[in-house]
């Protein structure tokens, strides 16, 4: 059984006041792409559908459009879960229409689906927590064991346990629980879920520059030793790179976003994830890179013409763009600058001289002249930084109007 695994496309996303939604469609329908090209038998989209609560209408058409072609009218399941920047309820109201198309949408922890039928497949069981599926060309089912994210609360509360019991503890239960009753080794075996996970005395993995964070000191963290024996791939979402936190014969895998998000995903290559699975056997699976997107780059330059230079030959590109410089940034070197590339994010001026430093801002000599006096100010507030020509001449307007 091949299966394709991706999550955290954030459906609506923006960065600053750029749009992404172009750069959205050209990636999506490279996944239904790789999809078809793959011949996958089932697709899971592990959380972060969209990239807030309340999406445009552009987002949710494009949602809807992608898992429809996903789904090849009916003849592919999908499921999708929900994230934490997913409102549960947009997820699961569809619902309905969703299942005429194979496409199962879960928008709370626990939840049990409504069995249905299509012609190429079939919800031979379902549990709160745990779907079974029964595809027409296999002779036997997979097992989705199924997690949509809440937060710590809230998952307590929906699974019913003692508020002082840690979540770890609270989860690896619960999924134990539906494990060893549904999941035996005559099937294919899947936990999918939207939740921070590690490994255990693990680095800690650092949530993107932008993402609503789910890991509040430790209380949210989920270690990898709560997912159960009989799993044999957990689909992770939530963090933005690619990586499998769990061993090659059990992998527990990130799929990573579609696109770079953040500029602390600038230089990342985007990928899905293509697993093949049999009952009572090791996985396998290989990452396959998407192309599409804008690459996110932070540069630092000392020369405004250097900058310009680069700026004019890398045109499709998201751009942090740091200046190294002397004295402030005369307005018409900004302008140069922002007329030599239109997707400047930042513009972030550095200070060269570090001399002026702060004990000799607490040292300043209020009896100087005033330009001086104003030079010790900006530099004060601007990294220390001199104000250039323009802005002294402004000042010596606005003294002697």
């Amino acid at each position: 059984m091949k299966i394709l695994h991706t999550a955290d496309w954030h459906l609506g996303k923006r960065l600053d006041r750029f749009s992404r939604l172009e750069e959205q469609i050209l990636v999506m329908n490279e996944i239904v792409q790789i999809a078809d090209e793959q011949n996958v038998d089932l697709v899971l989209v592990a959380g972060d559908l969209f990239d807030n609560f309340n999406p445009s209408v552009e987002a949710i058409e494009l949602f809807y459009k992608t898992l429809k072609r996903l789904s090849q009218n009916g003849k592919r399941p999908v499921i999708a879960i929900s994230g934490n920047h997913d409102s549960p309820y947009l997820i699961d109201a569809p619902d309905p229409l969703a299942r005429e198309c194979g496409i199962i949408l879960i928008g709370h922890p626990k939840a049990k689906v409504t069995p249905f039928e299509l012609e190429d497949f079939e919800i031979s069981n379902s549990v709160e927590g745990m779907i079974e599926l029964k595809l027409k060309n296999h002779d036997f089912p997979i097992r989705i064991v199924h997690t949509a994210f809440a937060n710590e609360i809230r998952l307590k509360e929906y699974f019913g346990e003692n508020k002082e019991e840690a979540l770890n503890q609270v989860l690896a239960e619960n999924w134990a629980t539906i494990a060893d009753e549904f999941c035996d080794e005559n099937g294919v075996n899947i936990l999918m879920t939207h939740l921070y996970m590690n490994k255990r005395g693990a680095p800690v993995l650092e949530e993107p520059d932008g993402e609503k964070p789910i890991k509040i000191g430790n209380a949210d963290l989920i270690y990898s030793d709560t997912i159960p024996t009989q799993i044999q791939y957990t689909a992770l979402g939530h963090l933005h790179a690619f990586r499998n936190i769990g061993t090659e014969e059990k992998p527990v895998v990130y799929s990573s976003s579609p696109l770079c998000y953040s500029f602390s995903e600038a230089g990342q290559t985007k990928y899905v994830s293509i697993i093949e699975a049999k009952p009572n056997q090791n996985v396998s699976y290989e990452k396959i890179a998407l192309k599409n997107g804008k690459s996110l780059v932070r540069k630092t330059f000392d020369e405004v013409e250097k900058a310009i230079e680069w700026l004019s030959e890398n045109q499709n590109t998201f751009v942090e763009l740091t200046l190294e410089s002397e004295t402030y940034l005369k307005a018409e070197e900004r302008k140069m600058i922002t007329n030599a590339h239109h997707g400047i994010v930042h513009l972030i001026p550095k200070v060269k001289n570090q001399e002026f430093n702060q004990k000799q801002l607490h040292d300043i000599n209020l009896n100087q002249d005033i330009q001086s006096l104003f030079k010790d100010y900006f530099k004060s507030k601007n990294n220390a930084q001199e104000p250039n020509e323009d802005l002294l001449n402004l000042f010596n307007e606005i003294l002697n109007p």
